[in-house]
């Protein structure tokens, strides 16, 4: 017996509003430093990382606006589901082109799949989301396909 209910399953594509972010060389520079780089062009900050996509990502909220346990809200993507404890699943990246300090980039972001395995311990929901980077003229320039599990 499936614990996704057809209103989960109609989730599978939904996507939230695009977002766009400039890349600095100061933010990479900074990155850099705070992540141990070792590459010149990252420390100088003429290129960035692929994960400095991820702190690109996260906003820059209110210390009240965190949950009790520090951490940011759950993405609007994550739907309520029967099971409650979300952790991360891992990571698929696609490079298209180099991350630069000057460019503007959009952030798609889309609920891709949605689907159920049985674990060890139990039912365990896997949501893969699809986070589309790109210039604002539309070239791609870093596909991630990022899975978090529920059990």
């Amino acid at each position: 017996m499936s614990i996704l209910t057809d209103e989960l399953r109609a989730l599978i594509g939904t996507e939230v509003a695009p977002f766009e972010f400039e890349i600095s060389r100061n933010d990479i520079r900074k990155y850099a430093v705070a992540t141990g780089q070792r590459q010149q062009r990252y420390l100088n900050g003429d290129e960035a990382p692929l994960l400095f996509l991820f702190s690109a990502m996260m906003p820059v909220i209110p210390l009240s606006e965190l949950l009790p346990d520090g951490r940011q809200p759950d993405s609007p993507l994550i739907p309520e589901l029967p099971l409650k404890r979300i952790m991360a699943g891992g990571s698929e990246y696609r490079v298209h082109g180099r991350i630069l300090p000057g460019q503007v980039l959009v952030c798609r972001q889309k609920l891709s799949d949605l689907y159920e395995k049985q674990g060890g311990s139990g039912p365990l929901i896997f949501m893969v989301f699809e986070n589309r980077f790109e210039t604002r003229d539309g070239e791609p320039v870093v596909t991630e396909y990022l899975t978090r599990i529920a059990r």
